[in-house]
């Protein structure tokens, strides 16, 4: 079951990313300086296999990030492995971005087969992530690879009606988080995740005042621009 913990994670979305481009080694590393708890961070693969650092299927002049090779990728795109060093030594949610509605969209979920390789072949040990998804396929897959690492499913909104069941299934699959939109976070939802040893990570907070409340309702963790607001509320 689940016990309270004294401490909500402060997670730096993207790195610090108010102060530094976001999904970069700066903004990582800011993240680090700033005492964030845990980094969250984009992952998707080039046309070569290289996994890297990105929120959007596309550069900023247009190329796919899928149709190109990893030398061809400005600077400022980190691989997953270099991201990795630069969040040490904090944990880190690894997004995999799977999105049936974008161009690289992997049906056979073939890209959380790689970041599971990648992640199993690091030093830091399998508690050190935390792998999400908003298509749930792709966390199942992760857990079937290796249930020794940590999986959430991210949602938007989740029905009022089909809650409990949700919940219920995302426990009873081995999954270890549900990782809600913070607009549509309630304490219920909260409430009925910790009855089933579920953690409750929410996305994106950036308001001090919300942050509190979240953290009265016992939020487990809170992906944030500004950690070091975040940080200034606990």
């Amino acid at each position: 079951m689940w016990e309270s913990s004294s401490v909500t994670s402060i997670i730096a979305h993207r790195g610090a990313s108010k102060v530094e481009l976001e999904n970069t080694l700066a903004a990582f590393r800011r993240a680090v300086t700033m005492g964030a708890h845990a980094v969250e961070l984009d992952v998707r693969r080039t046309r070569d296999g290289v996994l890297v650092v990105h929120h959007n299927p596309t550069l900023a002049d247009g190329r796919v990030i899928a149709q190109s090779d990893h030398r061809d990728l400005p600077d400022h795109v980190p691989t997953l492995d270099e991201a990795l060093d630069a969040c040490n030594p904090l944990w880190v949610n690894v997004e995999i971005k799977n999105d049936s509605s974008e161009p690289d969209f992997d049906a056979n979920d073939t890209i959380a087969d790689d970041t599971i390789a990648l992640l199993a072949r690091r030093a830091e040990g399998d508690r050190a992530w935390l792998i999400s998804s908003f298509r749930r396929e792709t966390i199942d897959r992760c857990r079937a690879l290796r249930p020794t690492i940590r999986t959430a499913w991210l949602t938007v909104t989740i029905d009022a009606d089909a809650m409990s069941g949700i919940v219920n299934d995302l426990a009873a699959a081995g999954h270890t988080a549900l990782h809600p939109w913070h607009g549509t976070l309630t304490r219920d939802l909260i409430q009925r995740c910790h009855a089933v040893g579920l953690d409750v990570n929410t996305w994106t907070c950036d308001d001090a005042e919300r942050m509190s409340e979240l953290m009265v309702w016992e939020i487990d963790g809170i992906c944030t621009n500004v950690p070091d607001v975040g940080l200034s509320r606990l």
